[in-house]
């Protein structure tokens, strides 16, 4: 799709979900010096990014219509799909030439429906999924994985350089997605990983606090790590990122990688225990909050 580089810069921002993530993304946008207009069902969550000085708006329609740029930060691929093509949705409200950012992780097939309907329309769409945590919202240093045309992710630079410091183009519409596929694929592994060191140190009789001070400085450093096994050790399951969240991902990362005839088996084995975390009632609990299912091998001896 042709696009023509802008002189002006985009600086009315519609955003459409303030949730654990979405609230400091919008935030930081205005930090930025955007204008801000927002949606989300529940007004309450909210309060805070309208008290920073967004604009709030009553329906998705009102949001989009005077807006150059739409930002979406949804919770599933059914919420992306209503928001997206429902009658009063974005595809049918927003104004020819506006940008059209999904940082919902969401199907790849999904991210190319919305790319060839907003070309009908002259709309420009991007999928940019991030990673990083609520940490990474709070502190604008999300790492962003866009696909679409590569001019309209050169002109919506500005607007992911307010919220993330990782920015990264990946190529045709949908390919953002399939980042983030990848990057949840290795997340399952890490964070099943860390837990079991973890489970293992408490019972052979190891300082948990001291183990982590020895081994991630070494070659099993990382984020998770550094972030998830502080909460961890201190019995914070509050989410970052919720456990119904992440199965949501992990459902569509193996399905995708069935459809390459690829055999994911990491990946199945921790979406099944996380399966299970769910049946329990703990989905609205942090990813970290893995440890529970090997605490219960402790408990029974």
């Amino acid at each position: 799709m042709q696009i023509m580089k802008r002189v002006i810069a985009l600086k009315k921002i519609g955003f459409i979900g303030i949730g654990v993530m979405g609230r400091y993304m919008a935030q930081n946008l205005l930090k930025k010096g955007f204008e801000l207009y927002i949606y989300t069902r529940t007004k309450s969550k909210a309060q805070e990014v309208i008290e920073a000085g967004a604009v709030w708006c009553d329906s998705v329609k009102d949001c989009v219509g005077n807006c150059e740029a739409v930002i979406t930060m949804v919770g599933y691929p059914k919420d992306v799909e209503e928001v997206y093509f429902g009658q009063d949705g974005i595809l049918n409200s927003a104004r020819p030439g506006t940008y059209l950012i999904d940082m919902t992780t969401t199907s790849p097939k999904l991210s190319k429906r919305i790319y060839q309907a907003a070309c009908s329309k002259n709309l420009y769409a991007l999928d940019a999924p991030v990673t990083g945590g609520d940490v990474g919202a709070k502190n604008a240093t999300l790492t962003i994985m866009v696909g679409g045309d590569k001019e309209a992710f050169e002109n919506c630079l500005p607007i992911f350089e307010a919220m993330g410091t990782n920015i990264v183009y990946q190529g045709e519409a949908g390919l953002g997605q399939h980042a983030k596929m990848a990057n949840q694929i290795a997340i399952s592994g890490i964070i099943a990983g860390l837990c079991e060191a973890l489970i293992y140190a408490k019972a052979v009789g190891l300082n948990a606090e001291t183990l982590l001070k020895a081994i991630s400085g070494g070659a099993a450093g990382s984020w998770q790590m550094n972030n998830m096994a502080p909460r961890i050790l201190k019995g914070d399951f509050e989410p970052g990122f919720y456990i119904k969240h992440f199965i949501k991902d992990m459902e569509i990362a193996k399905e995708e990688s069935q459809m390459v005839d690829l055999d994911l088996c990491v990946l199945k084995e921790v979406l099944g225990l996380y399966k299970n975390l769910e049946q329990e009632g703990l989905g609205d609990l942090g990813t970290q909050a893995l440890i529970k299912y090997y605490e219960r091998q402790i408990s029974k001896k």
